[in-house]
Parts: C-alpha cells; sequence; structure tokens
C-alpha cells in the first residue's frame, strides 16, 4: 500500500542526513503538537485518514489509501476490550472504514472512558472534552457497549475469538510500577496511580483515604502524572469546587496541611518527562512559589542550542524558573505564597524511612546520582552518596504498567506489553492490539488515537485480504448466553446515560459538572439490578 507522509512526525523519525519539511515542527518528550489546525480540517475534508507507522520510540505520521469495502459482504463482528480512548479510537476507525462492521466493546468498570474519566485530571475538563466523540461512536447502531464485563474472568479471550471474527485489546495499563525498595509497603506511601483513582472517582480506590496531615510531601518521577499530583495537592480548595473531582477528596483535600512539595527524579533538568504546559501551570499556581536550585542548571545554556525545539522551550522555561531574578509583581506574589513546590534532580529513592514507631512514612533516603552517555542513552549512576529528605507522604509517580489479561494471550512482563507487529499479536492470528497495551503507557490522547487508527487498519487489510475467519460468527448473541450462565449482567451504554444523567443532577447543587457515583452496587441499584 502507497504510503504519504504528511507534516505529523516525531523529529527523531526523520533522517538526519536530510532537513525537515519547510515549515514542520520537532517534537519530543513522547507526545506531539500539531502545529496547524487548519492543516487537521483539511485532511479531514478530503477524506484522507492521519496513521502511523511505528518503529522503537519513533512516531512517523502519515496518510494511507482508503480500502474499499462492499456493502454486500458479510458483516463482520468485531470485539474491543477497553473502553478508553484505544478502545474507543479502534472502534471509531472500525464503524468509520468498513460500511457493515459491527463492533462490541467490553469494559470491567460500570461506567466507560477509561483514563479520560478516571485519569485526566479534573482541572482538566478541556481534555475531557473528547468524550463527546466516544459518545457518538457509543450511539452507532453498529456499536454496543458492555460494561461490568471483566474479560479473563467473567469470559475468556477464547470465548471472544470463537464468537468474533476479530478480538482487539485495548485495555491499556491499569498497574503502576514498583519502587521496590525497602519501606514501599508502609502507611503514607501510595501510587500516584492510585492516588489520581481517588480524587477522580475510581471504585477500587475510593476508600484510599491519603493522611495529608503532614508539611511535606514527596512524588518521585517528574512526569505529567506527577506534576498533576502536585498541583492538586498545592491548589486552593476553592479553584476545585467546581471541578468534578469527588466531594470525599475534596474534602480531605480542604483540611491539608501540606506546605511543600518535592517532585524527585534521577536525572536532570534535561530529561524531565513532562509537557510545557503541566510546567507553566505549576509556576503560575496561586499560593505557591517554586524552589529550583540554580546549580542544578550551570552548563545548560549552551547545551540546549541543538536539542529539538520543544524541548529547548520547556528547558529555557525551568532556566529562567531558577536563575533569573522574578519581576516586582510576581516577587510580590511569591512572597506571599503560603505553599512551595520544587524540582530535585539527581536523586534515586533508596529506602521509605519509618516514623520512631514504625508506623508510618517519615521521610525517605535518596541516592545522589550522576549522568553518564550522550543523548537517549544518558542514564543516572549513582555516586555512593545519600540525603535523607523528611516528609509524611510519598507518592510513586515512576509509570503505568499493563497486566496479562488471559493465559492464552502472549505477554512480556519485562516491557508489560503484548508482543506484537503493528498490533497483530503475535502467532495468535485474529488477535490484535492498541493503545497502551501495544506500545507501552507513553503518549498523549492523540498518541493513542493514531495508534488505534493503525491497529484498525491493518485489521481491515487483513479482513480485506481473506485472513480472518470466513464466514458468520454470533457476536455478542453468544456472548450473552455465556454471561447469562455465570450471572453477569452487563451495563449498556443507555444505562451508562442513566447513570450520567444522576451524577449530573447531583453536581447541580454544588455548581459542580457531576458528582460521580463511587459505588458500583449504588450503581446498579440505580439501574434496578
Amino acid at each position: 500500500m502507497a504510503l504519504r507522509c504528511w507534516r505529523w512526525w516525531h523529529w527523531s523519525a526523520w533522517p538526519r542526513s536530510r532537513p525537515p519539511p519547510s515549515g514542520s515542527t520537532p517534537t519530543s518528550g513522547g507526545s506531539e503538537e500539531v502545529r496547524d489546525p487548519a492543516d487537521t480540517r483539511a485532511l479531514r475534508k478530503k477524506g484522507r485518514r492521519v496513521q502511523m507507522r511505528l518503529k522503537p520510540g519513533r512516531l512517523i505520521f502519515c496518510s494511507t489509501l482508503k480500502l474499499q469495502f462492499s456493502t454486500q459482504e458479510q458483516t463482520p463482528q468485531i470485539c474491543v476490550v477497553g473502553s478508553g480512548p484505544a478502545g474507543f479510537y479502534t472502534a471509531q476507525h472500525l464503524l468509520k472504514h468498513h460500511p457493515r462492521a459491527c463492533v462490541d466493546i467490553f469494559e470491567k468498570q460500570l461506567v466507560p472512558f477509561g483514563l479520560v474519566r478516571f485519569g485526566v485530571a479534573p482541572d482538566h475538563p478541556e481534555v475531557k472534552n473528547v468524550i463527546n466523540t466516544f459518545t457518538q461512536t457509543a450511539r452507532s447502531d453498529r456499536c454496543a457497549f458492555h460494561g461490568n464485563v471483566v474479560v479473563g474472568r467473567d469470559v475468556t479471550v477464547p470465548e471472544l475469538r470463537e464468537a468474533y471474527h476479530a478480538v482487539v485489546l485495548s485495555y491499556g495499563a491499569e498497574d503502576n510500577q514498583a519502587l521496590e525498595i525497602p519501606g514501599e509497603e508502609l502507611p503514607g506511601v501510595f501510587s500516584a496511580r492510585a492516588f489520581v483513582g481517588w480524587y477522580n472517582g475510581l471504585p477500587e480506590n475510593r476508600e484510599l483515604a491519603p493522611d495529608l496531615s503532614c508539611d511535606t510531601a514527596v512524588i518521585l518521577g517528574q512526569g505529567n502524572v506527577a506534576l498533576d499530583v502536585a498541583r492538586i495537592l498545592l491548589t486552593p480548595p476553592e479553584h476545585l469546587e467546581k471541578t468534578d473531582i469527588t466531594e470525599a477528596a475534596l474534602g480531605v483535600l480542604r483540611q491539608s496541611q501540606v506546605k511543600t512539595v518535592w517532585i524527585v527524579g534521577r536525572r536532570g533538568p534535561l530529561q524531565v518527562a513532562f509537557t510545557i504546559k503541566e510546567l507553566r501551570e505549576m509556576i503560575q499556581l496561586p499560593g505557591t512559589r517554586p524552589i529550583l536550585d540554580p546549580a542544578d542548571f550551570l552548563g545548560l545554556q549552551d547545551r540546549i542550542k541543538e536539542v529539538p525545539r520543544p524541548r529547548k522551550r520547556l528547558t529555557e522555561l525551568l532556566l529562567r524558573t531558577a536563575t533569573e531574578k522574578p519581576g516586582v509583581e510576581e516577587a510580590a506574589r511569591q512572597a506571599s505564597a503560603s505553599r512551595a513546590w520544587g524540582l530535585r534532580f539527581f536523586r534515586s529513592p533508596k529506602q521509605v524511612l519509618p516514623s520512631a514507631d514504625g508506623r508510618q512514612v517519615a521521610g525517605i533516603r535518596l541516592a545522589v546520582t550522576r549522568l553518564e552517555g550522550v543523548g537517549e542513552a544518558t542514564r543516572a549512576v549513582p555516586t555512593g552518596d545519600v540525603e535523607d529528605l523528611p516528609c509524611g507522604l510519598v507518592l510513586s509517580s515512576i509509570g503505568y504498567k499493563s497486566r496479562p489479561i488471559d493465559p492464552s494471550v502472549p505477554f512480556d512482563p519485562k516491557l508489560g506489553i503484548i508482543p506484537n507487529v503493528d498490533g497483530r499479536v503475535m502467532n495468535v492470528p485474529g488477535l490484535y492490539c492498541s493503545g497502551w497495551v501495544k506500545r507501552g503507557p507513553t503518549g498523549v490522547i492523540t498518541t493513542t488515537m493514531t495508534d488505534s487508527f493503525l491497529t484498525s487498519q491493518i485489521l481491515l487489510q487483513d479482513l480485506k485480504a481473506g485472513q480472518l475467519p470466513s464466514g458468520p460468527r454470533p457476536g455478542y448473541a453468544a456472548i450473552k448466553a455465556l454471561l447469562s450462565s455465570r450471572g453477569v449482567w452487563p451495563v449498556s451504554f443507555s444505562d451508562w446515560e442513566k447513570l450520567d444523567a444522576e451524577e449530573v443532577s447531583r453536581g447541580q447543587g454544588t455548581g459542580k459538572p457531576r458528582e460521580k457515583l463511587l459505588d458500583p452496587q449504588e450503581m446498579l441499584r440505580l439501574l434496578g439490578r
């Protein structure tokens, strides 16, 4: 199939011997920037699809020739497991580019939308607007949502493969990377993933009950999730009252005594994983001041001249914040700030320190590091020095990871992904994957969109080439019978819309967009189950 590359591309993927296309902008750090929205609209108007070819660590955005399917062909029954961005974008692309395809989306939660609902920060409502697109997909006559179904427990992947022409695993990364250091199990140590789930209303985290009576919190990791968590900890609660943060979390934050948040990274300013948008939000956060050590930025001005533009802009903002004297107005704002946040570089967690009675975290021991290697090969190695940082709360934000879903599905525990080639699960015909379980927990929602479109396109190519099972498949009719016999009661999208209306109604009294339902049993009662 002919490929014609357009202006969306990853800087590292462009040949070093050739200049980039005129007017294009390099990107880095695991996320892409679309510089010209008009180009996006033009591509849509012309009916071209945006696609991505994947190489390790590289993304190239391309438009492809459209596959043609006859309306007289059989109806392919396709199953998607997971209703987050990867699942919905996969379903959207399949429905758009095959006139007869029917797609069933299975989800273990009672409610749809995955990390858009449970991961996006409550003070970033604009990011959640993608739910409107997903809702249009779910309302299609050829799409059905089945919540409250745990694939691997309530129904197996082989059973799904028997009922459908193709199965796409898009269930994301629902676990977190462990610190694997002494003291990690102490009360007061949480994964950032669980903390985010707590304030965003993920049912399994609703009873987390973090103790915020301490003065200092430490976040291990320097990505966007780390900055989200720091921002929520330090934002004046009245600024969160009109968001969809849960009332339970808001109540705890109102009583918080946390005044200082340290965000700790193994490497230096040039290797931070957060983006400039999140950094600006932290710098401008009301009632707070930044703490950055100018010594961490020595010699950085010369070293950033050759880095890609987004990384350069980010580092320049860090450099200015750390080394330049603030203006009169900003100096006055910082002087009146009652809370502070800081970035600690070249530090790696070595041990969580217990309180005298051993019943609570009292600090964290950090190994001082230095950098070896250049470019992407730069790594942090311990110098032998250590320092202890007192704190009463430790949040680990060193990455998400996927779990194996079914013994029949190959899984790479080291990489935390399903082994695949362009979304085709290795050695399992008719089984595909998209999103984080396909490539690892990197990128932003648009990265996942493009990745999911690619998996969908590969699936449609295989269908066109006759590589998927021929003849009719029963689809959901067979699975419904299995679930019924096992006492499992799926939640439909119309059921979700009833829950959605209830949440919106509960939020209206306090001026919130919604008050999320947290208890699955209450949800089922509201649905008459």
